[in-house]
């Protein structure tokens, strides 16, 4: 587990590391961790987050449970997982909230991997890396919907259907 990162501001520093390799292809990112995540030290940590059953479902295998089965499950799918945010301001879990966004300098991934396209799970994401990163990275990145327990209005079918658009780029022949 990793101790949450405050400055006397009540900023909240990003207290996890990316999770990619060479190998990885797809670049999902996130707006902030939650605050379960950074409390349980992982992505998607949340227990009523659709992230890891979603992925489980698209690539037909068990929902990984620990820390180690989650980090092994995405390089082994070449998925990289992060965040747009380096630091912010933010009330619990609630992106609206997000004040003074900072962002995390992407430049080691998409230097040193094979990422052939960029994911955000949600609007804010998407918004914040369009402002903050894009101009930095020069690739666009495609809007998916949250897996969020606060997005209950998509179902897990629809959410299974919006995450398919991944799978062509982690192709062998991609």
């Amino acid at each position: 587990m990793t101790r949450e990162a405050f400055s006397p501001t009540g900023t909240v520093v990003h207290p996890l590391a990316p999770v990619w390799d060479r190998a990885s292809r797809v670049l999902i990112l996130g707006t902030m961790p939650s605050p379960k995540s950074r409390e349980q030290g992982f992505y998607y940590a949340h227990p009523q987050n659709r992230f890891w059953p979603l992925l489980a479902a698209l690539f037909g295998e068990p929902v990984p449970d620990r820390i180690e089965e989650r980090r092994q499950f995405a390089l082994r799918h070449r998925i990289a997982l992060w965040d747009v945010l380096a630091s912010c301001e933010i009330s619990g879990a609630a992106d609206s909230s997000i004040r003074n966004p900072v962002p995390n300098d992407l430049t080691p991934i998409l230097r040193e991997s094979d990422i052939r396209a960029v994911f955000t799970t949600g609007a804010t994401a998407f918004r914040l890396y369009q402002k903050l990163c894009l101009p930095q990275t020069g690739l666009p990145a495609v809007i998916l919907p949250s897996s969020s327990p606060a997005n209950c209005r998509v179902t897990f079918a629809k959410l299974c259907e919006a995450y398919r658009v991944i799978l062509p780029y982690l192709q062998e022949n991609a």
